[in-house]
């Protein structure tokens, strides 16, 4: 690729097949896990990634929805956003999660996502992707590490290398110190209650160390 290429941020027919693609797959009722998400989706793009932002399809009644103020009016704002699907998990080669904790465990509608995705664990399709994990809750001890490791545990049977943040950065300890993933507490008033440009950098530096194992385990496949 030419200079004027690369300053115009043009990129070649081989360099888009060759680029890392990332899948950012949320849940959120409020907001916050879209927001992490989000901020992923950006450093994941930094790093040179082709990126979707998805979101666990919804399995709430439409009443408990609409019950809720807050919950009603985040679904509404992010209409738009795709669901996701087992082939967008096949189609990635980093893919990042984020979401609320409930009882120490992720949310059933992550969980049910994840047991969709068994044709694609029996072709081995799920395997050697680089993966790695967020997550919120409204206490600082309220499940976070706990939600975060539940996921990991899909993980290792689909066989997925986890990318975990660890302390490789100095953000972790800014952000609270979680080594396995980047999370947060969220106040009654479903704000963070955290220093958010502290959590929005170690999301960036995880999301970006995602995509850089997942550009390593790429090259190692090939």
């Amino acid at each position: 690729m030419g200079f004027l290429d690369r300053l115009f941020g043009k990129t070649t027919t081989e360099e888009t097949v060759n680029m890392t693609k990332t899948a950012i797959v949320y849940y959120s009722m409020g907001g916050t896990n879209y927001q992490l998400a989000q901020w992923a989706a950006e450093a994941a793009k930094e790093a040179g990634s082709e990126v979707k932002v998805i979101k666990a399809p919804e399995t709430a009644p439409q009443a408990a929805i609409d019950s809720n103020p807050v919950w009603r009016a985040h679904v509404e704002a992010t209409k738009d956003v795709p669901v996701a699907t087992p082939e967008d998990l096949a189609w990635a080669d980093a893919i990042i999660f984020s979401v609320p904790t409930r009882f120490g465990n992720m949310p059933g509608q992550m969980k049910n996502f994840f047991d969709t995705t068994g044709g694609l664990w029996a072709q081995g399709k799920l395997a050697n992707k680089a993966v790695s994990a967020m997550s919120s809750a409204q206490n600082p001890h309220g499940g976070q590490e706990a939600t975060i490791l539940s996921l990991y545990t899909t993980m290792y049977h689909w066989g997925a290398i986890v990318a975990a943040p660890g302390y490789t950065d100095a953000v972790a300890f800014a952000a609270g110190g979680n080594p396995y993933g980047t999370s947060v507490t969220v106040g009654q008033d479903g704000k963070m209650a955290d220093d958010e440009a502290a959590i929005k950098a170690a999301v960036h530096h995880q999301a970006k160390r995602t995509v850089q194992v997942a550009e390593a385990l790429k090259n190692l496949n090939a």
